[in-house]
């Protein structure tokens, strides 16, 4: 098996990806803070804004699965997680790309929450990224048994160690969201590992990474789509699997077209292009769905979401067309030096893209 080793050393730079989930954790938590006048937040405040609890499951709140991952009790828990975040997420992003980073980050949120609440038996209301920040953790693990990863393993004693200590030292850790998140990151890498050793057989090209992580967060939107709106109606069906098999289908088809134009002259402008008209398609539609939430549930008791539809509501159509506009030129803009690459190819892009894949198997 190949090995691909990422440089020697106990701390590595933070790179994008950690920089936006740092960001948006900080507001979240920060906006909490600012509501409850002081530097921590009451369980009430938590609840409101997506912490998660006993029957959220059951009652099909599913949001709350992601939602309590940007939320923190006080100043010092949201420190303690980024600062796991930074020590960690630099080592983890550098290795498998922003991509994969952010896909590791959510299974490992989302799979810690469900976990941890299938482990608990009285209510109970967690917050926190912990679960997330356990899951690189655990995905760094998994590179390090594949012999993928050059740290060594003073590296994982110390931060293992250090969190259970912390751990037995404070009675309100929940346990189950750490080792959810732990084994859930453990488990994504290794699958991601795989699919990209199948794509080597299955995709001629390496996707930028600037390609993986539009089609990421593309996916998640049509995910969401399928979940909040169809998946609901048609779950009493019993039809929901269906559903399901049609939008993994139609995603993978998405990718194997986009893998066929990668390989072709200009096909990385010609990709670039059609994912910018994806992102204001997506954005647009976000926005017509966003439009009936003002009537007649308006208002919906939450602060910011009431907020954000006082503004939305006079006007939805043109809100929603100007911020497709201006998702089309932030990709663009994102995306100019691809684009660049793209317009001057004259074949030897798509070459050097397919040699990388070739190269490549595996993370």
């Amino acid at each position: 098996m190949p090995s691909y080793r990422a440089s020697p050393g106990f701390f590595e730079v933070p790179h994008a990806a950690v920089y936006a989930l740092m960001t948006v954790t900080v507001l979240a938590s920060g906006f909490c803070f600012i509501q409850a006048g002081g530097p921590a937040a009451p369980a009430e405040l938590l609840y409101r804004y997506g912490g998660m609890y006993a029957t959220a499951i059951a009652r099909h709140e599913y949001w709350r699965l992601v939602a309590y991952g940007f939320l923190h009790v006080n100043f010092v828990h949201l420190t303690m997680n980024m600062l796991c975040l930074v020590l960690w997420g630099g080592h983890l992003e550098r290795r498998v790309g922003p991509a994969y980073f952010l896909i590791i980050y959510l299974c490992a949120m989302v799979f810690g929450a469900v976990i941890g609440n299938g482990i608990h038996s009285t209510p109970y209301l967690t917050v926190g990224a912990s679960g997330a920040t356990s899951g690189i953790l655990g995905a760094l693990l998994c590179l390090w048994i594949l012999g993928k990863l050059d740290v060594r393993f003073d590296f994982f004693a110390i931060n293992i160690g250090l969190n259970i200590a912390f751990a037995f030292g404070n009675s309100r850790i929940d346990w189950g969201v750490h080792l959810g998140g732990f084994v859930a990151g453990l488990i994504a890498c290794a699958v991601l590992d795989l699919i990209e050793k199948a794509n080597a057989w299955l995709l001629r090209c390496k996707f930028p990474e600037t390609v993986k992580v539009n089609l990421t967060l593309l996916g998640c939107v049509v995910a969401l789509w399928a979940w909040s709106g169809p998946a609901q109606a048609i779950a009493a069906g019993g039809s929901g699997w269906g559903l399901a098999i049609v939008v993994v289908v139609a995603c993978c088809a998405a990718v194997k077209t986009i893998d066929l134009v990668l390989s072709m002259k200009k096909g990385l402008a010609i990709v670039v292009a059609v994912l910018a008209g994806a992102n204001a398609a997506a954005v647009m539609l976000s926005g017509w769905a966003l439009a009936s939430s003002c009537s007649p549930r308006w208002p919906t008791g939450s602060v910011p979401f009431d907020n954000v539809l006082v503004t939305f509501c006079p006007n939805p159509v043109l809100i929603s067309g100007l911020a497709a506009i201006g998702a089309a030129a932030l990709t663009l803009w994102l995306c100019s030096k691809e684009i660049s690459r793209g317009i001057e190819d004259v074949g030897f892009v798509g070459a050097s893209l397919r040699a990388e894949r070739s190269r490549r198997h595996g993370l």
